[in-house]
Order: structure tokens, then C-alpha cells, then sequence
């Protein structure tokens, strides 16, 4: 009986520390993507965007922009471009529209694989509504780079956390 009696403490004992362990985990793996997500929320003003010419040469265009993500998975971008060109197929022509660039929607990320994905509600290319565009993203101190996932595309946009 005194056995029967330990056994059962034995057993009890090791469900509560297999349960502690799993919380633990699961939690600390929760606090890593809220942390992930954290770095995104808040207001960046854009530092610089490359975007490749005509020529195939790719240059800082010159521009102003703000990008916006909320903690419920929103986010806002504007670029307004000083000289609106025509571009090429990846240039400003494909996300703007007389030298101004603006969508809005939701977002998710993908921690593993350094991307997050832009679904578009709105925009003011309206072949863009209903899109969703896939993004690398790398932070460098208060910076966030984007890049496309896209391999034909070939611009980088560096945005800079206020």
C-alpha cells in the first residue's frame, strides 16, 4: 500500500513538472514572436529606397516616406517621390502612381524565415487590392531593411524607427 501510496506521488509529481515544462515553453515561445512583432509596431520614416533604372542600375530614388504597423497587425505605407518617373517593371510605376505610393492593410510575420506578408486592402494602385506581397525583412539597431521576395524585383527600402 505505502508503495502503491509513492507510485502515485511519483506520477503526480511528474505530471505537474511535464505541465510546468510545457507552459514554459509555450509561453516563452509566445513572448519570442510578441517580441518579434514589437520591433515592427510603432511609426518609420524612410532613410533611403534603391530601385533599379531602366539602365539596370540600381540608385537611391529620391524620395520621403512613413510606414506605419499596430499591434493588431496593421500597417500603413506612404512614399512621395520628388521627380515621378515611369520606371521599369519593378520601379515606382508597379507601387505608385503620380510619384505617390500609399496602400494599407494587415500583416504577418514569419520569424523563421525573416519575412512577413503584406495583405492589401487598399491602395492607390488598385492593381495591388486584394494582393499579397511577401517581404524580407533584417533589423539593423533602430533600423528595419525590406526587401522583395520576389527575385525579379530588386529595390531595397531601409526605414528608420522615430
Amino acid at each position: 500500500m505505502t508503495r502503491l501510496v509513492s507510485l502515485r506521488t511519483a506520477l503526480l509529481f511528474f505530471t505537474i513538472a511535464v505541465l510546468c515544462g510545457r507552459t514554459f515553453r509555450t509561453s516563452h515561445v509566445r513572448a519570442d514572436v510578441a517580441g518579434s512583432q514589437d520591433r515592427f509596431v510603432g511609426a518609420w520614416r524612410l532613410v533611403s529606397l534603391e530601385e533599379p533604372h531602366a539602365s539596370g542600375k540600381v540608385s537611391r530614388a529620391d524620395c520621403t516616406g512613413l510606414l506605419v504597423y499596430t499591434r493588431d497587425r496593421h500597417m500603413s505605407v506612404q512614399v512621395m517621390y520628388s521627380h515621378p518617373q515611369t520606371g521599369g517593371q519593378a520601379g515606382p510605376v508597379q507601387y505608385a502612381q503620380g510619384g505617390y505610393e500609399a496602400s494599407f492593410g494587415s500583416y504577418q510575420i514569419d520569424e523563421a524565415s525573416h519575412t512577413f506578408t503584406f495583405h492589401v486592402e487598399g491602395a492607390m494602385v488598385r492593381s495591388l487590392i486584394g494582393k499579397d506581397l511577401s517581404r524580407r525583412f533584417e533589423f539593423a539597431g533602430k533600423q528595419l531593411i525590406v526587401k522583395p521576395t520576389n527575385a525579379n524585383e530588386h529595390w531595397r527600402a531601409t526605414w528608420e524607427h522615430y
